[in-house]
């Protein structure tokens, strides 16, 4: 494939990623990260490159959304404050998790498809805590379990806060992707420097990817804004279920070869 090529299709792949980021909260990552593989990057260079990326999809989707006063700055504050070095964390394990990468994406996959089932059939919600102190503990292992996520995946931890903030929180589901979305932003921060320091982004991936995520998140913002709540349900678990299985099956075959 040609440099020109590559350019052009990193960058679609970026608008896709930005308009699934927008829609679901999740980075974003889950589509870029098996794409990228596809068109030439190593396994640890997936997860790597698709980081700088999540950053300005981030921005683009959470502006949009705090026009509509979806985002909870409180419970951001909170899961970001205990992420952020669980980002860190999760970033310096990556190189050292044995498989070559492929370990890592097929943890990928499993994580996604649990995202589908529990977005599209949640559970029946627990009763929260009257204790604030108790809310708080619950954000701060969710921040430390999406922020390691998002290090040593790549895939920005809204795989693990979309469905933590709705059923374990009781979070509304626009308001968790939302909050997801601007939380999945502060995360990739760490991790992207942490990536760039040992070596595992390849820059003619990541800028392009920037380039596409912009426009991409803001029409994924205005598409989840303007659903409903079981449509919206419904579509995010039907994507993720899709996505998750080709991270698997491609995986599970590079194993085998």
């Amino acid at each position: 494939m040609s440099d020109a090529l590559q350019f052009i299709g990193t960058v679609l792949v970026g608008v896709v990623t930005g308009i699934l980021s927008g829609m679901f909260g999740v980075g974003g990552a889950v589509v870029s990260t098996p794409a990228v593989r596809a068109l030439g990057a190593t396994p640890l260079e997936a997860v790597g490159s698709t980081l700088p990326s999540i950053l300005p999809s981030s921005i683009s989707g959470t502006l949009r959304y705090l026009r509509e006063g979806l985002v909870r700055t409180r419970l951001a504050v909170w899961t970001c404050a205990f992420g952020v070095p669980a980002a860190v964390a999760g970033s310096l394990l990556s190189g050292v998790v044995p498989g070559g990468g492929h370990v890592l994406m097929l943890v990928t996959a499993g994580l996604v498809g649990f995202t589908a089932y529990r977005t599209a059939f949640p559970k029946t919600q627990i009763e929260r805590g009257g204790d604030e102190h108790v809310e708080r503990w619950r954000m701060g292992c969710i921040g430390v379990g999406a922020g390691g996520l998002s290090g040593l995946l790549g895939v920005g931890g809204g795989v693990l806060m979309v469905p933590a903030f709705s059923a374990w929180l009781r979070v509304p589901l626009k308001e968790t992707v939302a909050t997801s979305l601007a939380c999945v932003g502060v995360f990739a921060i760490p991790g992207t420097i942490t990536h760039a320091l040992l070596g595992h982004i390849n820059w003619a991936f990541a800028i392009p990817l920037c380039i596409g995520v912009i426009p991409g998140a803001r029409i994924g913002a205005n598409i989840t804004i303007a659903a409903s709540d079981r449509t919206l349900r419904l579509s995010v678990g039907t994507a993720l279920g899709i996505i998750a299985l080709i991270y698997a099956i491609g995986e599970l075959l590079a194993l085998l070869d």
